[in-house]
């Protein structure tokens, strides 16, 4: 008795196997999957105490968080451009995802790879509140508390020999607070040339994949296998300080020159110039500018009476882009009454200068920078100078150490010396962005007065405001490091017309430069002395050659 019923046991047990896999099969092979139904949606009142409290957590951060913003604007606006959304992201997904099926198809039996149905639903995401952040860079900075309880329906098709498998992305949730710059902002639509996403936090990313019409995520283990996977995965690309850059503008078009070096300019002589007076010879002095620099040009002194004049004068000239600008020299005859006559210029292109190493030019003057013109063929003498193009040391601008720096400075303690400063010249950029609540007693038409070693700049005069925008920038060539130096900034206002009263200081700040020297750059706003609620803004480098 006990033979046969271990008979009709294991006989059984092999029945109902091969039975499972049929059933299995047939089920494989014929089963499709289910459309996504429309979320049934009930109003709070309908619903107990019990159900309010589970939904506590889903209260928007605007309720809970005064530092962020109600943006039910901006919300009306996805809801009513979802569709059109919907249907655009999809067409990129289709795009994007076909070169990359394509790589697949012909390997491991792969017969064809394609999206059956793809649409992201009829939920839009929803954004519980937006944060802003001011900063003192030429950038907007906001935080989203993003959320998307979808409903898509995407369906992914996969032909493996004879077989059709079919997968069902369900019940897809995200949640994400990322952080998203705009910069830098420039005075070209849309205003900013790129996009800078990084997360604040892991996302939280929750789904279901049905095969067979069963979910697999149910599989114990793998569910969590897969959440901490792509928690990972995304935290190694897109967690702060890690960023994806976006590029909206051609950077051609907006970049910001920034000085990249030094030419130092030895002006030697001239010979057999020109004679340009009835009675006498040539007055001659050389002017000297570097093209797309809107800086005064330098002049050297005039020679009196002189066909052959030594001047052996040095210059320094600020370059911004040694591939493109050209030095430009002009030799003028000096004049007492009316224009001064041109004896001759001539063109130095900046790429011909190897960095650190001087050359010296002999130029042969010419009239004018076409080589056809027959004025060009008279004999003008020609001038000596020796060029060297010295670049700004690159451990210089320590950009890299800011957050270091400002630790320092917050806790009072500031563990660089003078040692560690690297010596010798530099450039001092003072740029004066503008300045908030500058009030006077009598007139508000305010400008900046930049003071320093004896040198006085100021910017232009912005009429009848408070809050005036300047972003002047003045640049301070330097024999040495400006260490246990202040520079003097001061806010003024000017009448319009005559007046005994025409000027009124509207407060003043003065800047210690260590910390510009040991950093590199500071970007701040100060309080002005003397003013009421008076603020400037103002960002200092220094860059040693």
């Amino acid at each position: 008795m006990g033979f046969l019923s271990t008979f009709l046991g294991i006989l059984g047990f092999g029945f109902g196997i091969l039975f499972g896999l049929l059933v299995g099969f047939f089920l494989f092979i014929y089963s499709e999957p289910k459309d996504v139904e429309d979320p049934v949606i009930r109003p709070l009142h309908e619903l107990d105490s019990s159900a309010l409290h589970e939904i506590l957590p889903e209260i928007p951060l605007w309720v809970k968080n005064p530092d962020y913003d109600r943006v039910d604007w901006l919300n009306k606006f996805i809801s009513d451009m979802w569709p059109y959304l919907d249907k655009a992201i999809c067409s990129m997904i289709r795009s994007m995802a076909q070169p990359i099926f394509a790589e697949y198809i012909g390997q491991y039996q792969i017969k064809e790879i394609e999206f059956k149905t793809l649409n992201l639903g009829t939920l839009p995401p929803v954004i519980y509140g937006l944060k802003v952040f001011e900063t003192n860079e030429k950038e907007l900075v906001m935080e989203p508390a993003i959320r998307w309880a979808g409903n898509p329906n995407i369906v992914l098709g996969l032909k493996l020999l004879s077989l059709e498998i079919t997968a069902q992305l369900v019940d897809l949730q995200i949640f994400a607070a990322p952080r998203i710059a705009l910069k830098p902002l420039v005075p070209t639509f849309p205003c900013f040339a790129s996009i800078v996403v990084s997360l604040m936090e892991k996302p939280h990313v929750d789904f279901g994949i049905k095969i067979l019409g069963g979910d697999i995520m149910s599989i114990p283990g793998l569910y969590r296998f897969v959440q901490e996977t792509i928690k990972k995965q995304v935290a190694i690309l897109y967690l702060w300080p890690n960023t994806l850059e976006i590029p909206v503008l051609d950077a051609s078009t907006v970049a910001i020159k920034k000085p990249v070096g030094i030419l130092h300019v030895n002006v030697i002589r001239a010979k057999k110039l020109l004679k340009m007076d009835i009675v006498g010879s040539s007055d001659p002095y050389v002017k000297l500018k570097l093209t797309g620099d809107n800086l005064p040009a330098k002049k050297t002194t005039i020679k009196k009476n002189n066909l052959n004049p030594e001047w052996h004068e040095k210059f320094k000239l600020i370059v911004k882009h040694p591939q493109s600008q050209v030095l430009r020299l002009e030799v003028y005859d000096w004049d007492k009454v009316g224009a001064h006559d041109v004896l001759g210029m001539q063109l130095v292109p900046l790429k011909l200068l190897p960095p650190h190493e001087t050359k010296e030019f002999k130029l042969e003057l010419l009239k004018n920078t076409n080589n056809n013109s027959p004025q060009n063929h008279r004999r003008r003498g020609h001038v000596e100078v020796e060029l060297t193009f010295v670049p700004f040391r690159e451990d210089s601008a320590k950009f890299s150490e800011l957050s270091h720096a400002y630790e320092r400075k917050e806790s009072g303690v500031n563990t660089a010396s003078d040692n560690e400063v690297v010596a010798g010249a530099g450039l001092l950029s003072v740029v004066v962005q503008g300045a908030e609540d500058v009030e006077g007693e009598r007139f508000n038409n305010p400008y900046a007065l930049v003071l320093f070693r004896g040198e006085r700049k100021k910017t232009k005069m912005m009429r009848g405001t408070r809050d005036p925008i300047w972003d002047e920038e003045f640049q301070f060539m330097l024999e040495e490091p400006p260490l246990h130096e202040k520079i003097h900034i001061e806010v003024m206002s000017k009448r319009r017309g005559i007046s005994f009263l025409s000027k009124e200081s509207l407060g003043h700040v003065e800047i210690n430069l260590d910390d510009v020297v040991y950093n590199g750059r500071i970007n701040e706003k100060y309080h002005l002395i003397n003013s009421k609620n008076g603020v400037i803004h103002v960002e200092i480098g220094w860059r040693t050659i």
